[in-house]
């Protein structure tokens, strides 16, 4: 069954990219055409629209499910099994988070809930596991959690080994609550390792990933648009941070002499007349290997200096995503 759900996974990480871009431009366009006078009147109305091959964690995971229902017919019963699991990343007191309620509902004052996989319960030979996917974090595979840590327990893996940066995860259940289950993450850089703990709450599904999850990717002040092979290895990407001043992305892509990481100014992009030829070459080089439209990533680009350049907008999202930010820590 992981064998048959991997394949899917691994066709489906290269037909669909990460883009939490396309929903940032989506949330201006529709804040410009509303009568609202600023943004945070706005924004607590807004319903992100979920597209196609447009896709956070949330679009991502919901795609998955859709997907691997073709394995039903050789696995009864998967359909009903699969559901949305909820995500906290940066677990300051585990101890303190899971035993002071069953679930999350105590802390959901306290927390972002800032990403969303799949999850799958399972028995193996009438022991208690699940299944999590999780192609928002560029998981090309099933990882399998066993509660006694046994056989098919999957355990510490290497995510993705770079040159500059190598990451090891491990999933396995909390010893005091079987509702959670802790995600460790290891990252190394130039030998300095670095460690992060995240909770994937597993005892229920995930009912408000899109008015909960999805928002809150709307404001945070990072942004990608990502391609992967099959492994989830990235293969081309924008990626920026959303600020007052000093405002430029970073593009990754694959030239005939090498991998390419360019950082741009916004500004450069605000008439496309005037772009410099080499840049449109650049850039024309990365829409192809994010399998984008003729000019997509061009249009994206010039969309996004718009946005970028109205300080007032830029200024309002930024003090939205600190009071979210400051609401999650209980100041």
């Amino acid at each position: 069954m992981v064998a048959k759900a991997e394949a899917l996974l691994s066709r489906l990480v290269v037909s669909e990219n990460y883009d939490s871009v396309n929903n940032f431009l989506s949330l201006y366009d529709t804040y410009m055409a509303s009568p609202d006078e600023d943004l945070e009147t706005f924004f607590p109305k807004y319903n992100p629209p979920i597209r196609a091959h447009k896709h956070t964690c949330v679009g991502l995971a919901m795609e998955v499910m859709k997907r691997l229902r073709v394995l039903e017919k050789d696995y009864p019963g998967i359909t009903k099994s699969m559901m949305l699991v909820s995500c906290d990343e940066n677990i300051q007191d585990l101890l303190d988070y899971t035993t002071s309620f069953p679930g999350p509902q105590g802390f959901l004052i306290e927390t972002e809930k800032d990403h969303v996989m799949v999850a799958i319960h399972v028995k193996v030979g009438g022991r208690a596991g699940v299944f999590l996917s999780d192609l928002g974090y560029h998981i090309s595979r099933v990882v399998t959690v066993m509660a006694d840590r046994c056989y098919p327990h999957t355990g510490w893996f290497t995510q993705s080994d770079e040159p500059h940066c190598r990451k090891d995860y491990n999933y396995q259940f909390n010893a005091h609550n079987n509702g959670y289950v802790e995600w460790h993450e290891r990252e190394t850089r130039a030998g300095v390792t670095k460690e992060r703990l995240s909770l994937v709450y597993v005892a229920k599904s995930y009912m408000t990933a899109i008015s909960v999850t999805e928002k809150r990717n709307l404001i945070w002040d990072l942004r990608s648009l990502l391609a992967r092979d099959p492994k989830g290895h990235l293969t081309a990407s924008i990626y920026f941070h959303v600020k007052k001043k000093d405002q430029q992305f970073t593009m990754f892509f694959d030239s005939n002499s090498g991998k390419q990481r360019k950082k741009l100014k916004f500004e450069t992009f605000l008439e496309l007349q005037k772009i410099p030829d080499d840049v449109v070459e650049d850039v024309d080089q990365c829409n192809d290997q994010l399998r984008l439209r003729d000019g997509e990533l061009l249009s994206i680009l010039n969309r996004l200096a718009t946005i970028m350049a109205d300080q007032e907008y830029v200024s309002e999202v930024l003090e939205i995503n600190d009071k979210v930010v400051q609401l999650s820590a209980g100041n």
